[in-house]
């Protein structure tokens, strides 16, 4: 079923094209943003990301890694914006994702949704109207969970895709990779412990590469 809905990403997605009389531009680089949902210290939604960000770039994807803890914003408020305008970390957010062909976000579950940090930050991004700012709409997402439970963030990634689909315009991958028993998943290199996700998350990242590349013919 996946490949199934590929030409309708396909479609959707921003096409890059080269100067006059030079035909379409084909890029030679994969640019994929990748970040996880928590700060916290020993995140396991950090430690998926790492991950991630290791395996594309093994797929030669050109990877920038960030950590929200760089990108403070203030908890969004409508008064704020109406007197201050869109916080600049809010515009750095989206110019990177502006910047990129795809976007890999892992998130944390709490109380079976994703965190205040995160939906915090796609509020922001997300008041920045069209011709405003960053053109960050219709970018290729590809999503991954960690909890401590059985479902492995499960219902945080489901949250999570109808945040981004609305407020960002996102295109979002089917496939997607989520981390159960996450506080015994990682070693202390933070690799898997079990190859049944490493298998997960190596398919997702192949998937979302692929799909970037077609996109560009």
């Amino acid at each position: 079923m996946p490949d199934a809905l590929c030409p309708v990403l396909l479609a959707a997605l921003p096409r890059y094209n080269a100067p006059h009389g030079q035909g379409r531009l084909i890029l030679q680089s994969t640019r994929v943003l990748v970040f996880a949902g928590s700060i916290r210290t020993g995140a396991l939604s950090a430690k998926l990301a790492a991950i991630a960000a290791r395996e594309l770039a093994v797929q030669d994807a050109e990877v920038t890694l960030i950590s929200l803890a760089d990108y403070p914003l203030p908890l969004y408020n409508g008064d704020d914006e109406a007197r201050s305008g869109i916080p600049d970390n809010a515009l750095k957010l989206a110019r990177l994702i502006e910047a990129q062909q795809g976007v890999f976000i892992s998130t944390p579950e709490y109380n079976h949704s994703l965190p205040p940090l995160l939906k915090n930050a796609i509020d922001w991004v997300s008041r920045i109207k069209p011709g405003k700012g960053p053109d960050y709409r219709y970018r290729l997402f590809a999503l991954g969970g960690t909890s401590d439970g059985f479902i492995g963030g499960a219902r945080a990634v489901v949250d999570l895709r109808k945040v981004l689909a609305y407020g960002l315009k996102a295109i979002i991958m089917p496939d997607q990779i989520t981390v159960s028993k996450a506080k015994v998943a990682f070693d202390e290199a933070g690799n898997f412990t079990d190859p049944a996700p490493a298998a997960q998350l190596k398919l997702v990242c192949e998937k979302l590469i692929e799909t970037i590349r077609r996109m560009r013919g």
